[in-house]
């Protein structure tokens, strides 16, 4: 029983089964992330990395496999990995070693990539999941190592010719590697977003997945509950949450028709096609032999000592689940609102600028303020911006009209609904809240004085009106006086 099985045990929530002709099945996954590595320049050379050049314009000679030409190790790449290690709570190899894994493709000049098979930079780690009804999930981390990407080959712009654009051959990848512990599509998507938060984060990935510099290879098996593992199939290249979701639920339905056809799973490689909801073959699993692996005779191993890894571990930011903590224990926050403002580090960071302008304009704490400024954003400024199809870097409202706004509700310048009232022209106006509440007379009343004299003046106003309710006729309760 691994480690997963274990905490699902422990809660009361079934477990996800796929249905067949011969009863139940279950979904045994793993995820092998490809992480394009933060950095100005490649792993061995020193090409430029930036996305939507020209095709070809970024290759140096190392890249392109001149003759004579030997790899030079990127320290930041090193650097960025290592960082990621610790952020996953993994064991950091003080050795490491860089092997060459040798195929062909037309756009991998060298005809092998450099990579770490034996013996890679990080060990085991884990990542914890807040999955629905409250369940968290603990996904264990196998491995991070690094390697060089390929380049890419072009089909589609030409009748006859396939291209090739070099720009991606050598760029830094991490690929981390977790333990088969995933056992839904659910999880396997709450994993990827947990994965992609925390290296954007830790600042060692940008997490884009439309630019391919973070993708996913799947890898999906089905078993009756209880026995031994199924032979899987590994989907290659899946470029978002929803795909591999999406992919996961094809590729086991066409395994447990096979299985239950009287067929065998044969271990391939298989392309996920979004449009017509299937998985093809691609070609069959190879092993690592098939590779020829060896040590890579240009490269020195990494020794890295103690200090680089201390100054690795000082340099991290505060992690989503450490901040997630802190916003429950000290600003009181809900889980479940604590968890959706720290999904992302730009909303976390946003949040946090909102509180303390916020808390500096009405004299309080932030803990004071947090509630009321954590359910606005979530609520009305996040529901606007879904509307406008916007994502909050675009926000047509910035932290300080936020705070302002929140300010006026906070000291009673403003109820709830002028609130959101206010809160609409702004979207719409872009004047700060100060503005609108001057120009448009919407200033609360709350001085009680003020209050009773002119409740004193409708009553003296409508004296039939007060004589009738009191008789009786509660129905005249809402009555509109005409005073203006």
């Amino acid at each position: 029983m691994t480690t997963a099985d274990t905490i699902d045990a422990a809660t009361d929530m079934k477990p996800y089964r796929l249905h067949g002709m011969t009863g139940e099945w279950e979904v045994v996954l793993g995820l092998e992330v490809h992480a394009q590595v933060t950095s100005n320049a490649k792993l061995f050379s020193g090409a430029a990395t930036a996305f939507g050049a020209e095709p070809n314009s970024q290759v140096s000679l190392i890249d392109a496999a001149m003759p004579g030409m030997l790899p030079v190790i990127n320290g930041e790449c090193v650097r960025q990995a290592v960082c990621t290690g610790l952020a996953l709570g993994a064991e950091i190899h003080r050795w490491s070693r860089f092997d060459r894994k040798n195929y062909f493709y037309a756009d991998l000049p060298q005809g092998y990539q450099i990579s770490q098979l034996y013996h890679p930079i990080v060990g085991e780690g884990a990542i914890s999941l807040d999955l629905a009804e409250g369940r968290v999930k603990t996904v264990r981390i196998e491995r991070i190592h690094l390697e060089q990407d390929a380049g890419k080959s072009i089909h589609d712009q030409h009748p006859t010719r396939s291209y090739v654009d070099l720009n991606r051959t050598g760029i830094a990848l991490m690929e981390i590697v977790s333990k088969p512990d995933m056992r839904s599509p659910e999880e396997a998507g709450a994993y990827l977003k947990k994965l992609r938060t925390i290296l954007r984060y830790v600042g060692s990935c940008d997490g884009n997945m439309e630019e391919g510099s973070m993708r996913a290879d799947v890898n999906v098996s089905v078993r009756k509950p209880g026995d031994p593992l199924g032979t899987r199939c590994e989907i290659k290249n899946v470029n978002s949450v929803r795909y591999v979701m999406q992919a996961i639920e094809v590729e086991a339905r066409r395994q447990i028709d096979i299985i239950e056809d009287g067929g065998a799973i044969i271990q391939e490689t298989r392309l996920f096609d979004p449009a017509k909801g299937e998985t093809r073959a691609l070609r069959s699993k190879e092993d690592a032999h098939d590779y020829r692996y060896f040590p890579d005779p240009d490269l020195l191993p990494l020794e890295l000592p103690d200090g680089f890894i201390e100054r690795c571990r000082a340099a991290l930011p505060e992690l989503p689940d450490e901040k997630k903590a802190r916003f429950v224990a000290h600003l009181g926050l809900t889980p479940y609102i604590a968890a959706v403002l720290t999904a992302e580090k730009e909303t976390a960071d946003w949040f946090e600028a909102l509180l303390e302008s916020t808390a500096a304009r009405l004299g309080k704490t932030q803990a004071e303020v947090a509630r009321p400024a954590a359910n606005w954003l979530t609520s009305d400024l996040f529901g606007a911006l879904n509307k406008l199809g916007l994502d909050l870097a675009q926000s047509p409202i910035g932290i300080a009209q936020a705070s302002e706004l929140l300010a006026l509700i906070g000291d009673g310048t403003l109820s709830g609904r002028l609130g959101k009232d206010v809160f609409e022209i702004m979207l719409e106006s872009g004047q700060d809240p100060g503005v609108i509440v001057a120009e448009r007379g919407l200033r609360q009343v709350s001085d009680t004085g003020a209050i009773e004299a002119a409740i004193a003046q409708i009553m003296a106003d409508n004296p039939d009106n007060v004589a009738a309710y009191r008789a009786g006729r509660d129905k005249l309760f809402g009555f509109s006086s005409a005073r203006p």
